[in-house]
């Protein structure tokens, strides 16, 4: 696993005393277990620096966000409403600190990423950092897909009830907790071809196996969209089929990557027997 190997290389750098103990009888497996921690300790506080040096920058953004998301779903002019005197504040709060931690995200995913590289072979590395690469690829995709077609949809869709007698008062938090909720949920779901990808890479399954299931990852795509969506056949659809799509792409891919390695390995196998015919 990876931390043994961390560990060990650290108690390689360290002198190599092996499992002896050190100085003041702390042994080399204790010290590396608490270095260990204290690198995790200073990457976890310089990622809650940055983040808190953000918030005000975020604060001060926030304002403008709801009103360019609410003149992005509410076009024919609505309003949101506030029911509570500190509403408007707690949103802003809860909406700064998103923004502020997606400012942060390269930052903070540089000081996760040195923390674990000294854990990780070359191949691993090479494999984490493509994952790492397309997950924030396709979560940004899948928030902006959201952003973009599906908000809108659902509150014009929700505006649709109203009429003479019933007149829709759409408060604050509840439009910021939807959208918040459906971005997550989105950007989420937009990750199925990573974990295709990651599970056949790491041998968890095969391709063949995992296309041979693929009405059960149908069928389970179809209940995570009706649980993450509202309860209308639209919105469902709507995450449902972008997320089959990205499915049937990243298994596409893990058969390519399969039927590479194949080939690679028994290449590997024929160069001893070629040099022993020769």
């Amino acid at each position: 696993s990876g931390e043994p190997r961390l560990h060990e290389r650290r108690g390689e750098r360290g002198g190599g005393r092996g499992g002896e103990a050190g100085d003041g009888g702390v042994s080399d497996g204790e010290e590396s277990f608490i270095s260990h921690l204290e690198a995790l300790r200073g990457a976890l506080l310089r990622c809650v620096t940055v983040t808190a040096a953000l918030f005000p920058f975020g604060y001060f953004l926030a304002p403008r966000v709801i009103s360019a998301l609410t003149a992005w779903c509410f076009p024919d002019g609505a309003a949101l409403h506030y029911f509570a005197p500190m509403e408007v504040f707690f949103v802003q709060l809860r909406l700064a600190l998103v923004i502020a931690l997606v400012l942060a995200y390269p930052w903070n995913a540089a000081q996760i990423w040195r923390f674990v590289l000294p854990a990780l072979y070359k191949d691993e590395r090479r494999a984490l950092s493509r994952a790492v690469l397309a997950s924030t690829l396709l979560f940004a995709c899948g928030a902006a897909f959201c952003a973009g077609l599906v908000l809108p949809a659902v509150m014009k869709f929700s505006g649709g009830f109203a009429h003479d007698a019933l007149e829709a008062s759409i408060g604050l938090a509840n439009f910021a907790g939807l959208a918040g909720w459906l971005t997550l949920a989105f950007g989420l779901m937009f990750q199925t071809p990573v974990i295709a990808l990651l599970a056949v890479r790491f041998g968890v399954v095969s391709a063949e196996s995992l296309g041979r299931r693929r009405p059960y990852v149908m069928t389970l795509i179809l209940v995570a969209a009706g649980i993450l969506t509202p309860p209308d056949v639209i919105s469902q659809l709507v995450m449902a089929v972008p997320t089959w799509l990205l499915f049937e792409l990243g298994l596409f891919a893990a058969r390519r990557i399969e039927r590479r390695n194949a080939e690679s390995a028994a290449i590997a196998e024929e160069r001893p027997a070629r040099a022993a015919r020769a």
